[in-house]
């Protein structure tokens, strides 16, 4: 059962699709003041757990500390970081009461969970116009499945993008993206997709190539292809300021972008320099915007990243303006100032708050302060792009993720998880966050495989590739100046082809999960407590998932482990995937088992009664022969199999579903 109570005059996100009349009075979880701001407080049971709040630092019980919903361009994915990229308002309580909260505000909001006072879960904002949903059900799992499908179905994407992709801030050149292909395909190890930072653009401005480096755009897109390769470029939320640019002159002629409280158009320091920012909020902006696409989709594109969407800013001319204002009374009087303030300015000069507090929107007619919508901005810059895709090649699947999101975003593309870092324990915040990520409806999701920032040791990378193995986006991706961190950087390469020859194995399970998952507003990755709700054990495991109906995984994250303790909450079949292709199957009985585990072999748990189909290992996913398939598992176990052109989206057509029974 959903509640919905209304606060105020709130901004209608969009984030709910479902129709759902408002109800007087307050909710009977917990109190509600709004005399100044709001603030929800509710007296959490000594055992209560907190899920969700899709995108986060910590664990998947949020119990314990304070998070803040404020997209942040945050690189330094810490554990006392508060925010990270997106904004998910979604939090359920299981314990002595069992209810779900869905806070629908798009500006700052913080959830105190127990961190000042250990029993006290307590949500405020500054503003009071807000939409607050409860949603009260028969487990966790089922507060889930009503809030998927209050806020509509999540995005697809095209079943290429559930290969292998290779990615690096540093690719310049078409001969470093021949590099990748060639080294891939001469070893045999699987790849459908490079994608494309930064460097590809004519000085970094948006829905252009660098024309020195990629004469004849259109020709190297389709080589690639002939190669099995999509190219995937990124697209920035900033706009170049510079005469003769055609997106910056058309978005100044036609008042697209935002604004400063002067009507002039707000400037802001991005990777191009000097940068406007694209009014999202605005309709017509926004299908401006997204018409822009279309340039690189004729010349055979099929699949974008969006970036920098919270927007992130290095600076604006005021905020530097001050910085040296600063400096230069320094100079003139070394007592004027203290060293530690120079440094805090500098270090809170980019995604500075009073930035954002002077930039506008024009929402339908007014003139709103950008800090009041912001968790709005990079979800509309992604809704921009699906809604053209709708436009331009109706019928057909794009991929596209993006970096900031909010609520509502799931409907129009997958996330990956930012600029993490190449730490173990960034690794294992991987598996923690895909639960809380399926809970908001981001489905197509992954992380950046080996870590993005500093330097990657050869054995996280194959113990990351193990995990990346089951997300639907299976990126390796890293920064310039880092450690290259491509299989062909380090020794024996078999090890490589081996982790992710079983990605290609596992497809078939894989993407007919995805797909079961998101059509019948399910999660594809669950907590074990959310499958075994009465196995106290099983709730408080943090390290183990259920992906799809059928499987557990329990990677291995810690440096030098030969294995690890699994937790087995009821007799499975551990299967490991071994280095020379083979596969060993073992019965495993309830309770803790150590198990071992090599960097080349990839492990999961098959539930008893299940049974998964396993494929033949392939370079591309447009080469996997269905008709190959076998089963492994229990006797006489059924499994449904999923399965579709992969293009088209004839999604709720009955003959995709095929059941096949393990002999």
């Amino acid at each position: 059962m959903i509640s919905k109570y209304v606060f105020g005059d709130p901004i209608d996100t969009e984030a709910v699709v479902a129709d759902i009349e408002p109800e007087a009075g307050r909710p009977k979880f917990g109190s509600i003041d709004s005399t100044d701001g709001f603030r929800f407080t509710y007296t959490m049971g000594e055992d209560d757990i907190v899920y969700g709040l899709g995108e986060n630092v910590r664990g998947i019980n949020k119990r314990g500390y304070e998070y803040v919903s404020y997209c942040s361009d945050e690189p330094h994915q810490y554990e006392d970081v508060k925010s990270l990229y997106g904004a998910h308002n979604f939090i359920i309580v299981e314990g002595r009461d069992n209810f779900g909260l869905f806070i629908d505000y798009p500006s700052r909001l913080t959830f105190d969970i127990g961190f000042t006072d250990k029993d006290i879960l307590n949500i405020h904002t500054d503003g009071c116009d807000l939409v607050l949903y409860v949603i009260c059900g028969e487990s966790s799992y089922d507060i889930v499945k009503q809030f998927r499908r209050m806020i509509g179905r999540s995005y697809i994407a095209p079943k290429f993008a559930f290969g292998f992709g290779q990615s690096r801030w540093g690719y310049k050149t078409k001969e470093d993206f021949l590099e990748v292909v060639n080294h891939h395909r001469s070893a045999h190890v699987p790849l459908d997709m490079i994608y494309m930072d930064i460097d590809y653009m004519d000085n970094f401005k948006d829905f252009t190539v660098n024309g020195k480096e990629f004469e004849d755009f259109p020709s190297f897109v389709k080589d690639m292809k002939e190669n099995h390769i999509h190219l995937v470029p990124i697209i920035d939320a900033g706009v170049k300021v510079e005469k003769g640019y055609e997106v910056y002159e058309e978005g100044v002629e036609n008042g697209y972008f935002c604004k400063r409280e002067d009507g002039s158009d707000f400037v802001g320091t991005v990777w191009p320099g000097e940068t406007h920012f694209p009014d999202f909020l605005n309709p017509k902006a926004r299908e401006w915007f997204g018409d822009k696409y279309k340039v690189l989709i004729d010349a055979g594109i099929d699949g974008f990243w969006n970036d920098m969407n919270e927007p992130a800013i290095f600076h604006t001319p005021e905020g530097l303006d001050e910085i040296c204002d600063v400096m230069q009374e320094f100079i003139d009087d070394r007592n004027s100032h203290h060293v530690f303030e120079m440094t805090r300015m500098v270090t809170e000069l980019a995604n500075n708050p009073k930035d954002y507090r002077s930039m506008y929107h024009n929402i339908n007619g007014k003139m709103v302060c950008h800090d009041l919508v912001h968790n709005l901005y990079g979800y509309n810059m992604t809704r921009a792009a699906g809604e053209a895709f709708e436009r331009i090649c109706p019928g057909e699947r794009i991929l596209m993720f993006s970096r900031s999101s909010y609520v509502g975003m799931h409907r129009y593309a997958g996330i990956w998880t930012g600029d993490n870092l190449s730490f173990w324990s960034h690794l294992l915040m991987n598996l923690k966050m895909l639960p809380s990520l399926n809970m908001v409806g981001l489905m197509y999701t992954g992380a950046d495989i080996g870590g993005f920032g500093s330097n990657a040791s050869r054995d996280l990378v194959l113990r990351w590739l193990a995990l990346g193995v089951f997300t639907p986006l299976m990126r390796n991706h890293s920064a310039d100046g880092t450690r290259k961190q491509e299989f062909f950087r380090f020794e024996n390469e078999e090890d490589f082809r081996a982790v992710i020859n079983v990605r290609y194995r596992l497809l078939p399970y894989i993407y007919s999960e995805y797909m079961k998952a998101v059509l019948n507003d399910d999660m594809m990755f669950k907590p074990l407590g959310f499958v075994y709700g009465g196995d106290e054990i099983a709730k408080r495991i943090e390290d183990q998932l259920m992906v799809g109906d059928d499987i557990m995984i329990a990677p291995v994250y810690e440096q030098n482990a030969v294995g690890r303790v699994v937790y087995i909450p009821e007799n499975m079949k551990k299967v490991v995937f071994k280095a020379d292709g083979t596969v060993e199957i073992k019965d495993i009985t309830q309770g803790f088992n150590y198990v071992k585990l090599a960097l080349n072999e990839v492990m999961l748990f098959i539930r008893e009664g299940h049974c998964i189909p396993v494929g033949d290992a392939v370079e591309w996913v447009d080469d996997l022969d269905y008709s190959s398939i076998r089963m492994i598992g229990y006797p006489n176990a059924r499994y449904d199999l999923y399965n579709d052109d992969g293009i088209h989206k004839d999604y709720d057509n009955p003959n995709n579903i095929e059941t096949l029974v393990m002999e």
